[in-house]
């Protein structure tokens, strides 16, 4: 066996024998050249450790003879890039002063493959760039050389040449550009180390060389360090030759080589041949240093989990470091003096305190009940925000209008003024190539415009005489015009028009003067800029749908006031502060509104600041006044909170302590501290005195990156452009910044100290979700630093738990901790323990809210930092990290119900795992699409609350197109949904791996060929005809949608229920239907939009194929079944036969339909253990003999119109002829029958009750017929070419079981066709959720027949929603058209309670079908013994509807299986 023996090794280390496989000594020594010393490299983090075996994996090439030729080529490392991917790795080795080669070649690539390389000199810290390089090689930030591989067949080749003696080894990484993708080894850079021959003609004269015995010891010594495991030989020669590289390091270093044989054999220390000339006595490292220094590198790494073997390897290089500083000369005190900063010792000896190596530490989480954190606030839009009665338009929204409506007139310009209480407009337009300029006001007291012309800005020139209006008077730079008196639709207002001669001007200034007074804008001029860029909104007439599901008048009023934003952000949050009140009063939508334009603002879409100086403490004072507003409105309205947030996040917090002013001032200390007052730090000073914005927070940060990068100016630029500064924003501004940073190096540490204090008061102002202002400002802070925060003092919050400063402390602690679990669960407690103060309305909300909104922030960056941390994460662990980012989630939603539970699910998950459940992952996939349709419909929510805001405020302010289009997808993106969605997707193979589940559920198996052709939503295209035999790849599948003609396959990510309507239509339409999980497939399915494709299927898997068009041609008979319209079918007209209701025992073929006729054959012959409901019918043409009744006249005469509509294909009619069904009234005859009927039968009359109570049951009877006329109904009777004029609907009248669960049972398993086997769906509560487009998968099960005591569950229920209803009356629907063999009729028509439905969010963990298997397992098998016995009675397969009240099994209906 190969490895190390304690036996054998000792041997080897007492005698010194050289008989390692892996080492040289073994062959003559002349014949061998020793490797050369491996560079060490200083001066950077990620280069700092040597170049090792056991930490870099380095590839060593052998020692070769010496030889004038050069050698042959050697393969010296194959390394797995990804399944079917290898990088293998040649070496070419050079005689002495010629050039090497190292070859690379990657199999089963992409074209776009590159090297990123440096190459290693001892002399050199950093990895250097060889002047001889590659065809194709780029510089890549003056770091790294970047070389396209060369793409040959499936593989990729490149030939690096080094002709550089000096040169050790390369460093490199893989990229594919294509895929955005990295490839390491192991998680290190790969490291080709060249051979001794290269390097200077080093020998045995020129490398160091470590003696033999000497090796073996330190080999022995990593053995009994790492366990004494058994190596295979390959392991035991990287060993080996791992133990050489560590001694030739320190050797480096220059530790003697006598000491290093002292402390390998613990003998004094002795002379040696390659020892030094002169010994020295060498200082030991005191022993709390090295734990110190040990910690400093910990913390560095990232506070990974090593194990206790690697923590004492860190301790060891932990003191090496410090003997290395020792033996330069540094003192013990200097040393000391050096590492012991801040409370370092502190939290040192409080990790050793227990243990002998270092750990993360963990916060101890309170046990809570979830439902604690249940928040059930629903920010509706009612219908009358929705549909809110336009503003009544104004004299000068008329006078607009007017304008727009003349002959080829279009606005060049428009402005709107405000002074006092009245308003002018002034319009530039241009109509048969004269440019006209109208002035129009509201004011209608005598005006004299006071006016000029401007071919530059700030230009006052006055007109020529042929321009000026009549009874003008011309002055020497101006022209004096009185408005004259117009009306328009009866209201009043004053005009000025002036036709200009010259295209030349580029605006005009005036003022106004009434009587003796003058008047402005503000303290300015008014101004049209005539190249000003027109808004929609004022060139465009509304067609009526513009603003359509938005608080449209508000946005409008944004609009108006947005040119007086636009001067500084002191009139930005100001006017923002006025609007707060507007948008409460609009509801919902006025406070999306609000956020569009504050978050438009925010993302630099609207102008910060025009010509406008302002001081930083004015701007910090509106935002206060603005952030107050906003607190306020928190308080009160708890159903906006989660809008609130995210507009507080986009302004910031604003002033504390006169932060504002800070800025101004604390800019001055720096330069005055710094000596640095000129260049570009001046110029960023005057910008700050002028008008400080978010961008000076990027600004401060690029300053302080470029500084710590030892003064690196890419690194400046780099953290800018990151941010999305570039130099043309840094121009733009008011006081353009021209320069760039330029420091001395001994200004270093005294501008990183005062530019850190500085930042705390840009973010103070600017930054709402900057975690460690935010938390200084809940804890308190006072007076810091030379010069900053001076006389600021913020107290600390009231009302904090005691342990909640050293909560916060622990996560400012770990923040930054590569393994972010700790710091995620210290977040979350943190955000816990906040959330009852802001539910209270504490003292001093806004800080809390500021705090809260941080510590999400953080959460989130958090988790994205994790993702490698997964990458070979055991399941239980991925699970608790997605229950991490629920709690997140749901602490930041304002309607938090679902994700709740969905939380308590994977919970439950996790504890199934713990006792080895084997259903575990089958349970976990339930979970998982679940938490996925929460997601879908958070976004659903938010695009359809926020995207019309977006879009028409956008139109507005004419934002650019692509941010208006990307709104609502970065609002998701950047939220904890996002990072939800990311672990959801890594997730979901690994469970349906371990669930046998595959990639796909077959749900109608049929071999078909077609085109592919990708839709966003089966339902948007249900109604269209394919000219060619088509699969559609569909976004979206709900369950209630028809095949559309010439669809031959629709695949979908969707999960209808395996028994929905599509479904079923599916099955009977012979098209294939399938599921797919797996989102590389589907986008790979996407992408061949337009080819042929050839699908075939198992129960349980779909193979695909691209085919030609001949192959399809030949296939065509394969489809000939396959989509295409079901042979013409016919009706036969029923009549009304006199009675308007009937007792089940009259229910025959002419008076009811198969639905009736069947629940009644039911009765007294299914086992007695099985209940059917009690029942009544209104038969066959009873409509029709109410419509003909004489108080429905109007009724009949406005439905014959509405069909002659629908004869012309005008399919809006359908929507108007339901609404005309329910104006009907009831005969009294009808009325008397039916309550006789219901009585005797033992049901209740809705009726005895009140006259309301009837009118409900009598508007869900009219539900029913009017159902005849559902798009999806009316559309699938056209395709079979059924006469719909001959479609009678009976209503079949029950009472409401009040289920605990319902079913629907297929007693031939429909997905793969075996009559063995029972399929059946059950869910919680009424069966609408099952058979109608209720989002989610219900619980399924299947169970043989001559096994009906052992039901298999296939999957768990996704389903979100329940419903319930009281004891009630159902009216559903029975028509003629459900009985027609080979067409799948039933659930084309409504079913209708009398009462509405309670929905109810689902709790799975409180349910005895899921938590109880023994309870599961009876139920089940009585549900299959039902349908067992319902198919022995009709003698073929069927479809069984049905109910479980109280474990008693209920049948309402059933029908022959489709």
């Amino acid at each position: 066996m190969g490895g190390f023996s304690a036996a054998s090794a000792a041997e080897r280390c007492a005698v010194g024998i050289h008989a390692s496989p892996s080492s040289p000594a073994s062959r003559p020594r002349s014949q061998l050249q020793e490797q050369p010393a491996p560079p060490v490299r200083r001066g950077s983090r990620r280069l700092a450790a040597p170049l090792a075996v056991s930490r870099r994996s380095i590839l060593v090439p052998r020692a070769v003879a010496a030889s004038t030729d050069r050698a042959s080529p050697e393969v010296v490392g194959r390394f797995n890039l990804e399944s079917n991917s290898e990088l293998q790795v040649t070496l070419n080795p050079a005689p002495q002063g010629a050039i090497a080669e190292i070859n690379l070649e990657a199999t089963n690539t992409s074209g776009s493959l590159v090297l990123h390389w440096g190459a290693l000199r001892p002399d050199r810290g950093e990895w250097l760039l060889l002047s001889r390089r590659p065809d194709g090689t780029t510089t890549f930030k003056n770091q790294a050389l970047r070389t396209p591989f060369v793409k040959s067949g499936d593989n990729s080749t490149l030939i690096v040449e080094i002709d550089d003696p000096a040169v050790q080894a390369i460093e490199f990484l893989l990229f594919d550009e294509a895929r955005n993708k990295w490839f390491k080894n192991n998680g290190q850079n790969f490291l080709i180390q060249l051979p001794t021959s290269h390097n200077q003609g080093q020998g045995a004269s020129g490398a160091t060389v470590v003696p033999e015995d000497l090796v073996q010891i330190q080999s022995y010594l990593r053995w009994e360090r790492s366990g004494k495991q058994s190596y295979t030989p390959d392991q035991e020669k990287v060993e080996y030759e791992a133990a050489r590289a560590e001694l030739i390091e320190e050797l480096n270093r220059g530790v003697p080589l006598g000491k290093l044989r002292a402390r390998l054999t613990k003998t004094p220390e002795s002379s040696e041949r390659d020892a030094p000339a002169s010994q020295t006595t060498t200082t030991k490292v005191p022993e709390e240093l090295v734990q110190v220094q040990s910690y400093i590198r910990w913390e560095k790494a990232g506070k990974p989990n090593y194990s206790p073997e690697k923590q004492l390897v860190e301790f060891e290089e932990a003191r090496k470091e410090l003997q290395a500083e020792l033996d330069k000369g540094t003192s013990i005190d200097q040393l000391r003096k050096k590492i012991l900063k801040g409370n370092i010792e502190k939290k040192v000896s409080k990790q050793l305190e227990n243990k002998k190596y270092f750990s993360v530490e963990r916060i101890q989480r309170r046990n809570r009940d979830i439902t604690q954190l249940l928040n059930k606030h629903k920010p509706g839009v009612t219908k009358e925000q929705v549909q809110a009665a336009p503003k009544q338009p104004t004299v000068l929204d008329l006078f607009t209008k007017s304008l727009q409506e003349g002959d080829d007139c279009d606005v060049l310009s428009r402005k709107l003024f405000k002074f006092g209480d009245k308003e002018i407009l002034a319009i530039a337009t241009k109509a048969l190539g004269k440019t006209r300029v109208h002035l129009a006001t509201n004011d209608l007291d005598p005006l004299i415009l006071h006016w000029a012309l401007a071919k530059k800005a700030g230009e006052w020139e006055a007109p020529p005489s042929s321009i000026a209006p009549s009874g003008s008077t011309l002055l020497e730079k101006a022209c004096a015009t009185s408005f004259v008196e117009s009306e328009l639709d009866g209201l009043q207002y004053q005009v000025v028009e002036i036709e200009l001669d010259d295209d030349g001007y580029k605006g005009m200034p005036f003022v106004l003067r009434r009587g003796e007074t003058w008047i402005k804008n503000s303290d300015s001029d008014f101004y049209l800029d005539f190249k000003t860029k027109v808004t929609k909104k004022a060139n465009a007439i509304d067609t009526g749908d513009a603003g359509k599901g938005t608080a449209k008048a508000f946005l409008e009023r944004i609009a108006d006031l947005e040119e007086d934003a636009q001067r500084s952000f002191m009139h930005r949050f100001n006017i923002a502060a006025d609007l707060v009140d507007q948008a409460r009063d609009a509801g919902l939508l006025g406070i999306v509104g609000l956020f569009v334009w504050i978050r438009f603002m925010s993302t630099r879409q609207l102008i910060w600041n025009k010509n406008y100086n302002v001081k930083p403490r004015e701007i910090s004072k509106a935002q206060d006044r603005f952030t107050d507003d906003l607190e306020n409105m928190y308080k009160s309205y708890p159903q906006y909170r989660e809008i609130l947030r995210m507009i507080l996040s986009a302004v910031g917090r604003g002033g504390e302590g006169d932060v504002g002013q800070r800025i101004r001032d604390e800019i001055l200390v720096i330069q005055r501290n710094n000596d640095c007052k000129g260049g570009m730090m001046e110029e960023w000073h005057q910008k700050l005195h002028n008008n400080t914005s978010p961008d000076d927070v990027v600004i401060c940060q690029a300053i302080i990156d470029y500084i710590k990068s030892d003064f690196d100016i890419s690194v400046y630029w780099d953290t800018l452009n990151k941010n999305g500064i570039n130099k043309e924003r840094l121009l733009s501004y008011d006081r353009a910044i021209h320069s760039e940073p330029k420091f001395r190096s001994d200004q270093k540490e005294g501008l990183l100290r005062d530019l850190g204090n500085y930042m705390r008061s840009l973010k103070a102002v600017h930054s709402g979700a900057d975690l460690e202002s935010a938390i200084a400002t809940c804890m308190g802070y006072k007076s810091e630093g030379e010069g900053f925060m001076v006389g600021v003092q913020i107290n600390p919050v009231k009302g904090l738990s005691s342990g909640f400063p050293e909560l916060l402390q622990f996560v400012l602690d770990h923040v930054e901790d590569k393994s972010a679990e700790p710091l995620l669960e210290g977040l979350l407690e943190a955000r816990v323990e906040l959330r009852p103060l802001l539910i209270e309305s504490s003292e001093r909300l806004k800080d809390l809210i500021f705090l809260d909104i941080a510590l999400d922030s953080t959460f989130r960056t958090a988790v994205e930092r994790s993702y490698e941390e997964l990458n070979d994460a055991a399941p239980e662990k991925i699970m608790y990290f997605i229950g991490l980012v629920l709690e997140n989630l749901a602490l930041s939603t304002d309607d938090n119900e679902d994700i709740l539970y969905c939380l308590k699910g994977w919970n439950q998950a996790m504890e199934m795992v713990k006792r080895k459940d084997d259903q575990w992952a089958l349970y976990a996939k339930a979970c998982l699409d679940r938490t996925r349709l929460a997601l879908a419909s958070k976004g659903e929510q938010y695009y359809n609350m926020m995207q019309p805001s977006a879009e028409y405020l956008g139109s507005l302010l004419n934002v650019d197109e692509w941010a208006v289009d990307i709104f609502t997808e970065e609002i998701i993106r950047g939220g904890s949904a996002a990072t939800l969605s990311a672990l959801l997707n890594r997730f979901d193979p690994v469970l349906r791996n371990v669930a046998h589940l595959g990639s796909w559920q077959v749900i109608s198996p049929v071999e078909v060929t077609g085109y592919v052709v990708v839709v966003d939503k089966l339902l948007s295209v249900q109604n269209k005809s394919y000219d060619k035999p088509t699969i559609l790849v569909a976004k979206s599948v709900k369950g209630e949608e028809e095949i559309p003609d010439g669809v031959v396959g629709v695949i979908t990510p969707d999960m209808p229920d395996v028994l929905s309507h599509v479904s079923v239509r599916a099955r009977n339409c012979k098209v294939l239907f399938a599921t797919c999980f797996d989102p590389n497939t589907l986008s790979e399915l996407q992408g061949h939009e337009g080819k042929v494709f050839s699908f075939k299927t198992t129960s349980a898997d779909v193979t695909y194929r691209e085919i030609t068009e001949s192959e399809l041609m030949q296939s065509s008979s394969a489809n000939a079944q396959a989509g295409e319209a079901i042979p013409s079918l016919s009706l036969v007209k029923k009549k009304f036969l006199g009675k308007y209701a009937i007792s089940a025992e009259d229910f025959t073929e002419e008076m009811v339909g198969a639905k009736s006729r069947n629940i009644a054959y039911l009765k007294g012959k299914v086992p007695s253990w099985v209940g059917i409901p009690t029942s009544v019918a209104i038969p066959f043409g009873t409509f029709e003999k109410v419509l003909s009744d004489d108080t429905n006249k109007e009724v009949a005469q406005n439905i014959q119109m509405l069909k002659g509509r629908l004869a012309q294909d005008d399919f809006s009619a359908l929507g108007e002829m339901r609404k005309t069904v329910l104006d009907l009234t009831a005969p009294a005859q009808l009325v008397t029958e039916l309550k006789e009927k219901m009585l005797s039968s033992g049901m209740p009359w809705p009726g005895d009750e009140s006259d309301q109570r009837w009118e409900q049951a009598w508007m869900a009877i009219k539900k029913v017929w009017a159902s005849k006329w559902n798009e999806r109904a009316y559309f699938s009777t056209r395709k079979v070419k059924l006469d719909h004029d001959y479609l009678s609907m009976a209503v079949l009248v029950q009472e409401i079981v009040n289920a605990d669960y319902a079913f629907v049972i297929h007693t031939t398993n429909p997905s793969s066709g075996d009559s063995s086997e029972i399929y059946a769906e059950v869910v919680k509560g009424l069966g609408e959720t099952l058979v109608g487009a209720y989002p989610g998968r219900a619980m399924s099960f299947v169970c043989k027949k001559d096994d009906l005591d052992s039901p298999k569950v296939l999957g768990y229920p996704s389903k979100p929603i329940g419903l319930f209803i009281k004891r009630s009356i159902i009216f559903r629907s029975d028509s003629n058209g459900e009985d027609l063999e080979g067409y799948a009729g039933a659930g084309l028509y409504d079913s209708v309670p009398m009462d509405e439905e309670d929905q109810v969010v689902l709790d799975y963990t409180s349910d005895t079908l899921i938590t109880d298997s023994g309870f599961r397992s009876s139920i089940f098998s009585s549900i299959a013994r039902a349908g067992h016995a319902i198919e022995e009675l009709y003698g073929s397969p069927q479809d069984v509807e049905g109910a479980v009240k109280d474990g008693k099994i209920y049948v309402v209906q059933t029908r022959p299986q489709m």
